[in-house]
């Protein structure tokens, strides 16, 4: 089986030795996304959770389209935050963007997360399923 690289300058550029999403079959894994603004590179929202959090679903978003899915062919979201009590905004932003039935999911705190934001998340879609 082959793998595709997938890239879009709808989501900021990688910031290190990793694809923004690698495709294999009909399954696409997406690497983590934080909350950075795709055309000046620099991280939204002055420390607001919220903004952080919806401008991390932008971006995956962006990857999801540019794969040829949406976010709604997520099977499985990875979260990570650098304090679990935003967990209960975390699903308020989650659930704006992607409907029932929900993906599986995992949300773990961390110490801490590339340039000082507090959210990342990474996801794996299944397409044509």
């Amino acid at each position: 089986m082959s793998k595709t690289i997938i890239h879009t300058d709808k989501t900021p550029a990688a910031i290190g030795a990793y694809s923004q999403a690698v495709r294999a079959g009909d399954t696409v894994y997406m690497s983590g996304q934080i909350p950075l603004d795709p055309a000046t590179m620099t991280v939204v929202g002055n420390g607001d959770f919220r903004t952080e959090a919806h401008q991390v679903f932008k971006n995956l978003q962006a990857v999801a389209e540019a794969a040829g899915g949406t976010l709604g062919d997520i099977v499985k979201l990875n979260a990570y935050l650098t304090d679990l009590a935003n967990f209960a905004v975390f699903n308020e932003v989650m659930a704006e963007f992607i409907q029932e039935p929900f993906p599986a999911r995992a949300a773990v705190g961390v110490a801490s997360l590339p340039k000082g934001v507090q959210v990342e998340a990474e996801a794996v879609l299944v397409l044509n399923a």
